[in-house]
């Protein structure tokens, strides 16, 4: 058998713990291992109405009997005892690194072929005295890669982001050719090994409106943008641009395009999750192994309620097993 899918619970105060209950009762029998605190998926379990026992495993690639919810502990867990639905603690944003970590030394090691992450507080993470934005910035610490992107995927568009957890205007100036490029550089091989894409055709997004209107709203697309997009073509890949962004992700979903290289966080991720927060899942280019996540935060509102959807974190956990056997 292979090693099996690592799930980290995410933040324990959040709805992290009750998606992955919830997503458990329809995935295959041996193909995960929850990465986090047996505790908190009791509770989770309680909370969603669910009966089944919490195996503790000793290593991550160890056997549960079956019907049970397999978890791993990480050693340097902190206790989370007590610890309150819905609210921002310093120990979940703690947890939450410890289990990532422990996930991909695990992996390292040959103990998991890949990771599915639930959803993390990023003011928790900082109250733990870790200052990483999110999953994405640490993983590729972790790693020691020098570039990661986040790709969004549903049913209908793949969008890949140049620039991520940042405000506007720093992202704005973060948008250089060497950018957009490295972009594309992990996006083509993807689509290729990934989604059986012989050659890929990409659309890269402007950043102005109208793709800049020939210079008159901003020269980001002359003189950054569209340089990048003739460098790609002389690879002799597939990639159009730049398009301007009102347009171009009606176009990827009615099958013009495989994919769309969006400018900036809001700009990609605005029109995937207009078409459902269900079925979006994120997946982390450039790490050497997968990584997927749902398309969703910790929705404190919902914790500790039973009630949260699942089906982002089950297609999250989907598409790892899809791109990983």
């Amino acid at each position: 058998m292979k090693p099996p899918l690592l799930l980290t619970m995410g933040d324990a105060a959040g709805i992290g713990p009750e998606v992955i209950v919830r997503a458990w009762d329809a995935q295959p029998a041996g193909d995960a291992v929850v990465v986090g605190c047996p505790t908190v998926m009791r509770r989770a379990l309680h909370a969603c109405g669910r009966q089944r026992p919490v195996a503790v495993l000793e290593r991550p690639d160890e056997l549960a009997l079956p019907g049970a919810l397999p978890v791993w502990t990480p050693p340097d867990l902190p206790d989370l005892n007590g610890l309150a639905w819905g609210h921002v603690d310093a120990r979940a944003g703690a947890a939450a690194a410890a289990c990532i970590r422990a996930a991909a030394g695990a992996i390292a090691a040959g103990q998991g072929r890949g990771m599915v992450t639930a959803p993390l507080h990023k003011e928790a993470l900082h109250a733990a005295g870790i200052d990483v934005p999110g999953h994405t910035e640490m993983l590729q610490a972790l790693c020691g890669v020098p570039e990661v992107r986040m790709m969004l995927v549903n049913a209908e568009l793949r969008v890949v982001l140049v620039t991520v957890h940042q405000s506007l205007r720093s992202a704005c100036e973060a948008i250089t050719e060497a950018r957009v490029l490295d972009t594309l550089r992990l996006l083509h091989p993807a689509l290729q090994r990934w989604f059986g894409l012989g050659e890929p055709r990409v659309a890269v997004a402007g950043l102005n409106p109208h793709a800049g209107e020939g210079g008159l709203f901003g020269r980001e697309e002359i003189e950054i943008i569209g340089p990048a997009v003739r460098v790609a073509q002389g690879w002799g890949w597939q990639v159009s641009g730049p398009h301007a962004p009102d347009t171009v992700f009606m176009r990827a979903r009615q099958g013009e395009f495989d994919a769309v290289v969006a400018m900036t966080h809001d700009q990609g991720l605005i029109p995937v999750k207009y078409l459902g927060l269900d079925e979006g899942v994120n997946l982390t280019l450039g790490l050497p192994w997968v990584r997927t996540s749902p398309d969703h935060g910790t929705a404190f509102d919902l914790a500790g309620t039973g009630r949260a959807d699942p089906r982002s974190f089950a297609a999250a956990w989907s598409l790892a097993r899809q791109l990983t056997l």
